[in-house]
């Protein structure tokens, strides 16, 4: 399975978050996920890439935006302790 960073910016008025979350989350392999902030995730998935930004897409509007990214295990940066230790154990 491959960990993947996914960021995404809504940008119509009436945005489909709860889809967009919930196709985020459905992408993930045995329900591994993550928010560490307000609009990233990380996910463990069997799936591909191109395959979640294709669930995704199913739920997003024209002219939302999106990255998934494979994901190293090679981190930093400043979260709450409880959110490294889940992303830690994705490895």
């Amino acid at each position: 399975m491959t960990v993947y960073l996914i960021s995404y910016d809504l940008n119509k008025s009436d945005k489909n978050y709860e889809g967009v979350i919930k196709a985020i989350k459905s992408a993930s392999t045995n329900n591994v996920w993550c928010k560490p902030l307000k609009s990233v995730f990380l996910i463990k998935s069997n799936f591909s890439a191109n395959q979640i930004s294709e669930i995704i897409k199913a739920q997003a509007d024209a002219n939302d935006e999106w990255l998934v990214i494979e994901v190293k295990n090679n981190s930093q940066g400043w979260i709450q302790k409880d959110l490294w230790d889940y992303i830690n154990k994705m490895f």
